[in-house]
């Protein structure tokens, strides 16, 4: 009799153990991109308290099983494997770069369990395979939302290029500079530099000498703080196009003091939104961390979100069901209630389907812009 109940006791114990939805997460919260791994894991565990705090999803609350990669590849590979082997989660987010996300992906195609990139933008990532899917702008597409910018808002005629050399800067140029040509621009100078360029001043002083109206620079918050504040010392004043990667609380930080005024990025954050679920994540990311959010925390943010809806559209934790369910997450011309960003829904092809906000920093902080909305432009 007591073994008996010792067996039944054992097995509600076991069944309470694998209670809890879990949803895989890997982000480099160490390293150099370690600012942003953090963000992207504040986002992702904003989300599933958000989540639980609305029962949960099929009726069992989340659990994000997280690891850092320390941005490596190799890392991401091992992790890949620990989590659907080990912690037999049923889908997994990427709070990564591309290099490490791209290098995962193979591994959740292989064993054919869903990942979503968050904010990742190299287009190969998705090409994987069916099981990859990505919330955020791919990188041609953000690359043909600059170029809009310069040219029809700001007006260029000509623009520099500046190309931080990795997986992040080359497709995002490559965009960039299609679409700029196709609008009658001029690219009157070209450059790449490496990560973690700490002087930009021969490239600034022969970019002066080309007289662009504009400067496109791909490149992370640390390099365009640094970019921005050495253009604004060598009295160059014309106005810098960023990406996501300027998208940050540190950039302004590193930024000597008002350097990072008028710089225009494009991203996936409207600060100015009125939509109650941004103003939610918005007011509560100040408050759970002390810092101001930014794109890399809320895209995490909704490719968690976009994992919960498809797990409970599925009616499964079945990995293959769950892939069929985020094909079907659209929302035509109108914003998902429950994202952040601009996302409303997947391509066919597993792409994000959004809309594209331009943010200028001004005040100490980032505001709207312009927005990029015309199908032609923002469809992968």
């Amino acid at each position: 009799m007591v073994k008996r109940t010792l067996v039944v006791i054992l097995l509600v114990v076991s069944l309470l153990t694998f209670a809890a939805v879990k949803i895989g997460f890997f982000a480099p919260l160490t390293g150099p991109a370690a600012a942003d791994g953090a963000s992207a894991l504040h986002g992702a565990q904003l989300a599933v308290e958000y989540i639980n705090a609305r029962g949960g999803v099929l009726g069992e609350p989340v659990e994000l099983v997280w690891y850092d990669d320390n941005f490596k590849a190799d890392q991401a590979v091992s992790i890949a494997y620990k989590l659907v082997q080990q912690d037999k989660v049923a889908v997994v987010v990427s709070g990564s770069y591309s290099g490490m996300t791209r290098a995962a992906a193979g591994i959740y195609q292989q064993l054919k369990v869903p990942m979503i990139s968050a904010y990742a933008v190299h287009p190969e990532i998705v090409a994987t395979g069916e099981y990859i899917f990505r919330v955020g702008t791919l990188a041609t597409v953000q690359g043909r939302a600059g170029a809009h910018l310069a040219v029809e808002k700001l007006g260029a005629k000509k623009i520099a290029v500046l190309t931080i050399d990795n997986d992040f800067g080359v497709s995002l140029t490559a965009g960039f500079k299609d679409e700029a040509l196709k609008l009658g621009a001029e690219i009157v100078f070209e450059q790449k530099y490496p990560l973690g360029e700490t002087d930009f001043r021969p490239l600034l002083t022969r970019i002066r000498t080309a007289r662009p109206d504009v400067i496109y620079a791909t490149g992370y918050f640390s390099e365009a703080a640094r970019l921005v504040t050495q253009a604004r010392q060598m009295g160059i004043f014309i106005p810098i196009i960023g990406q996501e990667g300027y998208d940050s609380p540190q950039f302004a930080k590193l930024a000597e003091a008002g350097a990072a005024n008028g710089v225009v990025i494009t991203t996936d954050l409207n600060r100015d939104s009125e939509k109650p679920i941004v103003r939610w994540f918005i007011e509560e990311y100040a408050k759970r961390y002390g810092l101001d959010a930014d794109m890399v925390g809320a895209s995490a943010f909704d490719a968690v979100m976009a994992a919960a809806k498809a797990i409970q559209i599925a009616g499964s934790y079945d990995p293959a069901k769950i892939r069929d369910a985020l094909t079907t997450i659209k929302a035509g011309d109108e914003e998902l209630e429950d994202f952040v960003t601009g996302f409303r829904g997947f391509t066919e092809k597993r792409e994000s389907l959004r809309t594209i906000t331009c943010q200028i920093y001004l005040g100490n902080r980032f505001h709207w812009f312009w927005e990029v909305k015309d199908p032609k432009i923002v469809t992968p």
